[in-house]
């Protein structure tokens, strides 16, 4: 199939003779800055959407999907409200929970926490906890009274090792002629776990059920009851049914509006980063267009000639065009293959080390979404074709009698 003379007549104005050897130079620099910019965009967002995604992960590892509360503080009778809650289609588990604040004292230290009060058995189908306890099991937990299992990062900095004896103290203790003085049990640690959220291994105490409701006088209470679903996504419309079918005695919330402020701060970064690196493909724009300045005014007397023979303004404005978007289209090409190589170095390969104990992750997370790939492909593109329009519409409004007048 033969090109149309419009695309011919461009790939032919970037092969440079000898003395327009500095034009072509440019011409590379602006496919260059263009690669440059596109593979920045792939690789700096493809790190954020693994960020993102594997935070996510983490966060939903270690709690529910949603969470269902009694409107008064406190759920009696949550084995029937657990039974109805899992008869909703697209719910696949719900297990009570128990949550309080508290103290830990162990060898003169002391430390704020949050006791977690959980069923080992429900609790395995409806989060994550168990893959991450990485000393004994969610099953100790129900070996006996007064067993604890603490996150990994807290049991380090308070110096705990499986099997010591620690002090929880609850400050919703009992009312004495002392005033309300509160509550202290001793704890035996079963085991320790470690999410990868720094915040959740300093902070959490896991106990089961039973244990949390004698040593917080809840009776047969609970906080409420956390609930997995088979799809992520549709938490929310699965809470607003939930909340339906329940009555007006409970409310429930999914993961998105319990994590909000963090998801709403990543995005928001993300497209922040989108933006300042995109300035990097407008720079190699700007290249393009100086590029196609210098290319119109070095080919006024061809410009003039061919308009003598008969080419239209639209035809040397599309020639102009066509150029500029074979520099863009091969850099925005070029940089596109060079995120996806550099991606998958940095997702094979721990290039960048980078501190555990300062960050939730040893490596960084990458993940190559296509969506990615085509919004930057799209937009570098769109950034280049939009930097031909004053060189062409100069090349369109030559006058071939000037051009030619002195020839």
């Amino acid at each position: 199939m033969d090109l149309p003379y419009e695309l011919w007549i461009a790939l032919r104005y970037m092969r440079a003779r000898r003395r327009e050897m500095f034009i072509s130079v440019i011409t590379w620099i602006s496919v260059g800055g263009v690669a440059v910019g596109v593979t920045a965009l792939i690789v700096v967002l493809s790190v954020m959407t693994g960020f993102e995604r594997d935070l996510r992960d983490k966060i939903l590892g270690t709690n529910a999907h949603l969470v269902v509360y009694p409107v008064g503080g406190r759920m009696a009778g949550y084995d029937a409200v657990a039974r109805k809650i899992e008869t909703v289609r697209g719910v696949e588990a719900a297990t009570p929970f128990v949550m309080s604040q508290v103290m830990l004292m162990t060898r003169g230290s002391v430390q704020g926490a949050v006791l977690r009060g959980i069923d080992p058995a429900s609790a395995s189908r409806a989060t994550d906890l168990a893959r991450f306890v990485v000393e004994g099991s969610l099953a100790a937990l129900s070996e006996g009274p007064d067993r604890l299992i603490i996150g990994r990062e807290m049991a380090r900095n308070l110096g705990i090792l499986v099997g010591d004896v620690v002090q929880v103290v609850s400050p919703a203790g009992g009312l004495t002629p002392m005033g309300v003085i509160p509550r202290t049990r001793a704890f035996r640690v079963a085991g320790t776990f470690a999410s990868g959220m720094y915040d959740y291994d300093t902070s959490i105490l896991l106990t089961s059920v039973a244990t949390a409701q004698d040593f917080l006088r809840m009776g047969r209470s609970v906080s409420g009851v956390e609930v997995r679903v088979d799809d992520v996504y549709q938490a929310r419309e699965i809470a607003r049914t939930l909340e339906g079918v329940l009555g007006p005695g409970y409310w429930a919330r999914d993961w998105m509006a319990m994590n909000r402020n963090l998801f709403s701060a990543l995005k928001l970064e993300k497209r922040v980063m989108f933006v300042i690196l995109a300035l990097i493909v407008v720079v190699a724009a700007f290249n393009i267009a100086s590029t196609l300045i210098m290319v119109v005014i070095e080919k006024g007397r061809e410009i003039g000639i061919l308009k003598s023979m008969g080419a239209t303004n639209r035809s040397i404005r599309r020639i102009f065009v066509l150029e500029g978007l074979v520099i863009g289209g091969l850099g925005t090409g070029l940089g596109l293959l060079g995120g996806w190589g550099l991606c998958a170095l940095l997702e094979r390969y721990p290039i960048i080390d980078i501190p555990g104990d300062v960050y939730y992750f040893d490596t960084l997370p990458v993940v190559m979404e296509p969506s990615v790939f085509a919004l930057v492909g799209v937009s570098a593109v769109v950034l280049c074709f939009l930097a031909t329009l004053y060189p062409s519409w100069q090349a369109a409004r030559l006058d071939p009698v000037e051009s030619l007048r002195y020839e």
